[in-house]
């Protein structure tokens, strides 16, 4: 099921007396209704974000329930930033997507067609999760909206491969080894990178899996900002070999005290700064074609601490991409 955003959804501090010095996200935020045809953007750099209302995935996986209110903790911890956009940018809500009646393949293939949707229309595009059955949804639209010939890069931060048998069903540990069978079935190469495993987290069931798919992956350990010169050289390697980057960040890639919020917390998980680094050289590559943060679940938050991280994320994701 599919709902678009209500005006009146995004709210956040008015500063009255400062103007247009004053604006913020949630004054600038333009609402795109995805039941109706869908058409480029009348502006240079468009971004849209379109959420993912499930965590059925997580059900499935066995894991604690809440990341379907994720989109909704995402925006309220953006609606009050500041708003230092230039002017060729817009932002858009476009909505959300929602699991019903524990359909998680529907709401895939809906989600899917969605993403589709904006890609195909020149968006850049912003997925909030959700469990990281998002990422196989989200993996659908790109799969269609991608022009032909183009070789696809999928950059997951995460402490868990994801990697998992969905013989007798999927969820959320199950997205990208259905990406890899479905890129084998129309003979393109999946091209994985995962960063910041955590090797306690996965079994040797998991690890061999990876090495089957050729995927390619940084233990937690090692994201450190110490090792930051081998890191981006190593990213950089990854990248020179695709035309095109999926960016998935779940959100129990980043350690516990930073990211509480999260169904399987992290007590010695990476440190943001890490990331936000990579998240730069990945942008920076302008081969980002869209990017999604799963995994948020409010109900085990702190202090909205999870939210307000992946809500800074992509808050410096949007001012650079933005100049891409």
């Amino acid at each position: 099921m599919y709902k678009p955003t209500v005006a009146g959804s995004w709210k956040g501090r008015v500063d009255v007396h400062d103007g247009e010095e004053g604006k913020r996200w949630h004054q600038g935020i333009n609402l795109l209704n995805l039941t109706e045809a869908v058409e480029p953007a009348d502006a240079a750099q468009p971004i849209a974000f379109l959420g993912f209302c499930c965590d059925e995935g997580v059900r499935r996986n066995q894991g604690r329930e809440g990341a379907v209110e994720g989109p909704a903790a995402l925006r309220q911890a953006m609606a009050s930033f500041a708003w230092h956009l230039d002017d060729e940018v817009m932002l858009f809500d476009a909505g959300d997507v929602y699991c019903t009646n524990q359909n998680l393949e529907e709401a895939q293939k809906q989600l899917g067609r969605k993403v589709q949707a904006l890609l195909s229309n020149t968006y850049k595009t912003i997925i909030l999760g959700g469990g990281h059955e998002t990422a196989y949804g989200h993996f659908l639209g790109i799969k269609q909206a991608l022009p032909a010939g183009q070789r696809l890069g999928i950059i997951n931060f995460d402490a868990h491969f994801d990697l998992r048998s969905y013989t007798q069903q999927s969820s959320s540990g199950t997205p990208f080894l259905q990406i890899a069978d479905d890129l084998a079935a129309d003979g393109a190469a999946f091209n994985y990178l995962c960063l910041g495993i955590q090797q306690a987290s996965n079994t040797q069931k998991l690890f061999n899996t990876a090495e089957a798919c050729g995927a390619d992956y940084v233990f937690a350990p090692a994201m450190q900002v110490y090792n930051f010169d081998a890191l981006r050289e190593r990213l950089q390697q990854f990248m020179d070999q695709v035309d095109v980057l999926y960016v998935s960040i779940d959100m129990d890639v980043f350690a516990a005290a930073y990211a509480p919020g999260v169904s399987a917390p992290a007590a010695l998980g990476v440190h943001p700064d890490m990331v936000m680094l990579l998240l730069q050289e990945i942008i920076g590559s302008g081969k980002l074609l869209t990017l999604d943060v799963v995994e948020l679940n409010p109900k085990l938050d702190i202090d909205n601490r999870t939210a307000k991280l992946g809500a800074a994320l992509l808050y410096h994701v949007v001012q650079q991409w933005s100049q891409v």
